[in-house]
């Protein structure tokens, strides 16, 4: 995952993390991701069920994980 060039250099993300919470009787999925210079959180959606926010959370930070850890650039 990378940030936009309105957000600053193009530097590769160090970490990233999803978090589940209530809102209103909805479940937000929010995914936060750590760059050599600050951390970047973005709203990814809602959800009628804890479970199903849950799921959704999983599977974004396995994706996102597995973009983190990909090939190597040198």
């Amino acid at each position: 995952m990378s940030r936009s060039t309105d957000d600053g250099p193009d530097d590769a993300p160090i970490g990233v993390e999803t978090f589940v919470r209530e809102d209103r009787g909805r479940w937000i999925v929010e995914i936060a991701v750590a760059f050599p210079d600050g951390v970047v959180r973005r709203r990814v959606n809602t959800y009628p069920t804890r479970r199903r926010a849950e799921i959704a959370a999983s599977w974004i930070r396995r994706g996102a994980d597995r973009d983190i850890e990909g090939p190597r650039r040198d």
